[in-house]
């Protein structure tokens, strides 16, 4: 009967019930969900796939799944590394990549209106035929969807100037559980109440399902120039790091490498095979705005007593910054390993380093911990820190039960220090359990508004620490 029904909206040719396309959409970037396969595991799969190409069709779904009271799972890209897309409760996975329309390019606005399903290299591809950029140009940029990153509040490269993605939404059209369409206001400064766009944005699924947005989109900038320092240790790499953020200059990149990245990865991908942090920045923009930043960076590292790399090493970072992301240089089956991001105010981001680092090292001494902050804010920054074990546990289960108590100890670390538990990844269902614990007595008001728009719990069940039932 069920079937028969979504049949009746999407078509026999959009709906399936294939063991490839569940397991297809069985298993995400989440190390447990490989780790499930990799071993033979059981995984977690949908009842039913289907591939709306409307937002009427979403709407029309959704109000069955209501009525029904079945789960329903949005899925984009399926390159998220938390679980957050991952048919739990079985149900209904709703695979969003044919809602994919570019809508509108607004030159005198400077927007661009478009589906959410549509790969986000696509986008770019499309817009720099006209000249723009959205400017969000994370790793994931050539698998991932728009909707993904809107689920999760997804980071690209370039951030520190341009900002994340919540940063670069105007507005959006989502489908409420119930299966209501709604749109944001037209803009997102004002004061005729809360913002809505930011009800959404991280929700993950959790509370509906986003099927269009508009965007900001920038000039191609006239130049892109980039410079490499190398700290004698990490703590003088940071101070250099803030004093360019507190003096309002605007990179629109700064990457700093611990000692141990430094050694295991820019060693591997740029060939620089020295001790110490090493440090890169960019700007971009017109060509004699970029050259007076620059200057002034470049002095503020000096007086830190950085040593210069010159251009060409902060240029190579830039044409390999990918290769950071991906297999041979990244980490891979068989080895454990996770991105355990937080992000912090620059007096607490260093012993947040450093408390985390600690405990790994401490507790798990089969571990490598590793690190490098990427994203920089006129407040503070983000670490975006790894565990990696190149020989976990043979068995699944004592695999997972390490693995989840590295997350314990070393996330709490981060959060005793004045860390967040993630800066761009998501929570899913990764992190959901220290969700209660991050947000206190706060966590009450997101349990409100989800049961509020979502009171039968259909919506991506189980993720975010929101529960199940």
């Amino acid at each position: 009967m069920i079937r028969s029904e979504l049949e009746d909206i999407v078509g026999p040719e959009d709906i399936s019930q294939s063991p490839v396309d569940k397991l297809a959409h069985a298993v995400d970037y989440y190390w447990v969900a490989e780790l499930w396969h990799d071993r033979g595991q059981k995984t977690p799969q949908a009842d039913f796939i289907v591939y709306p190409q409307t937002t009427q069709e979403v709407s029309r779904i959704l109000k069955i799944a209501n009525t029904y009271k079945i789960p329903v799972t949005p899925w984009g890209g399926g390159s998220g590394s938390q679980g957050g897309a991952l048919p739990v409760c079985g149900g209904i996975v709703m695979d969003m990549k044919k809602i994919c329309v570019l809508h509108e390019v607004n030159k005198t606005a400077m927007t661009v209106t478009v589906d959410t399903g549509i790969n986000m290299q696509q986008l770019e591809w499309e817009l720099e035929k006209k000249g723009g950029s959205t400017m969000h140009l994370p790793a994931s940029i050539t698998c991932a969807t728009l909707g993904g990153f809107i689920a999760h509040r997804g980071t690209g490269v370039l951030s520190t100037k341009y900002g994340k993605i919540e940063d670069m939404i105007i507005s959006m059209e989502v489908v409420l559980p119930d299966g209501r369409i709604i749109n944001t206001l037209p803009v997102p400064r004002h004061a005729s109440g809360p913002d809505l766009n930011q009800v959404f944005l991280g929700s993950e699924g959790t509370l509906g399902v986003v099927t269009r947005a508009t965007l900001k989109i920038h000039p191609i900038p006239e130049v892109r120039k980039f410079q490499a320092f190398l700290f004698p240790d990490l703590r003088q790499g940071l101070e250099a790091g803030k004093n360019i953020m507190c003096k309002r200059l605007r990179p629109c990149v700064i990457r700093l490498y611990d000692e141990a990245e430094t050694q295991r990865l820019i060693k591997r991908v740029l060939g620089i095979d020295r001790q110490g942090a090493y440090l890169v920045f960019g700007f971009d923009g017109d060509e004699d705005m970029v050259d007076l930043e620059m200057k002034s960076a470049v002095r503020l590292c000096d007086e830190m007593k950085g040593e210069n790399l010159g251009t060409e090493m902060g240029q190579e970072w830039w044409n390999h910054r990918y290769k950071f992301f991906f297999p041979p240089y990244m980490f891979h089956m068989p080895q454990a390993f996770g991105t355990l991001d937080t992000v912090a105010t620059f007096d607490k981001i260093g012993n947040v380093y450093t408390a985390m680092k600690k405990t790994i090292e401490t507790n798990f001494p089969e571990a490598t911990y590793i690190g490098h902050f990427s994203h920089w804010y006129d407040w503070g920054c983000m670490l975006y820190a790894r565990f990696i074990i190149d020989n976990p546990p043979a068995d699944p289960h004592e695999a997972l039960a390490l693995y989840n108590r590295i997350w314990n100890l070393a996330l709490r670390a981060s959060m005793e220090n004045g860390g967040v538990l993630n800066e761009h990844h998501g929570i899913g269902l990764k992190l959901g359990r220290l969700m209660k614990e991050l947000h206190g007595e706060a966590f009450f008001a997101l349990e409100a508004i989800k049961k509020s728009l979502d009171p039968n719990n259909i919506m991506n069940p189980g993720k975010m620490g929101l529960g199940i039932n």
